[in-house]
């Protein structure tokens, strides 16, 4: 079976020829989790948050394809679109492969919410029990099964890992942009 030359497969080849072993899917989670729980999209924040996972400095082609990677992102959560293509294996791969590519993106997700999140208690209940989901999901990835089946199920969790972010980024941009009914005192 030939390689197909993929985003993810691309950006799989840069990476570990970089010697940074970590998936390019976990990478899209980590900028979609912080973009999402507000973080903005300061290249600087960004490349700070990426250089503790990929722990060493990325050379210039890695940090010129993670600013790429970036644009893309800001593009997808701004723009009138409103979809999110997920960084992950082409559906030839095998369903093992790509469920764990899924595992692998929702960690990084909750990891970037997480290091990046205000205060999730001011959270709506769709939006906690989205996230709930998706630490769900970075767990059951073995749980699909090379099957019909499993191949329907993988179809459906991406589906809604293309929703949830854009729902995530709408509240929390909402919550940021509305005046604070009294100062802070972080």
């Amino acid at each position: 079976m030939p390689i197909q030359n993929s985003p993810y497969q691309a950006f799989a080849t840069l990476l570990s020829a970089s010697g940074h072993p970590v998936s390019p899917a976990e990478l899209h989670g980590l900028l979609l989790g912080r973009s999402c729980a507000g973080a903005g999209f300061d290249v600087d924040g960004w490349l700070s948050d990426v250089a503790s996972l990929l722990e060493t400095e990325p050379q210039d082609n890695v940090r010129n394809a993670l600013i790429g990677l970036q644009e893309m992102v800001k593009s997808e959560l701004t723009g009138e679109d409103m979809t999110v293509v997920l960084l992950l294996p082409t559906d030839d791969a095998p369903l093992a492969e790509r469920a764990a590519a899924l595992g692998q993106w929702c960690q990084g997700f909750i990891s970037g919410f997480g290091l990046n999140s205000p205060d999730r208690s001011s959270l709506s209940t769709e939006a906690t029990e989205v996230l709930q989901d998706l630490v769900a999901i970075s767990q059951v990835q073995d749980a699909l099964e090379d099957s019909e089946d499993g191949e329907s199920d993988y179809m459906e969790v991406m589906e809604y890992l293309r929703v949830a972010p854009l729902l995530l980024f709408t509240e929390t941009n909402k919550q940021a942009g509305a005046p604070a009914a009294k100062p802070s005192l972080h």
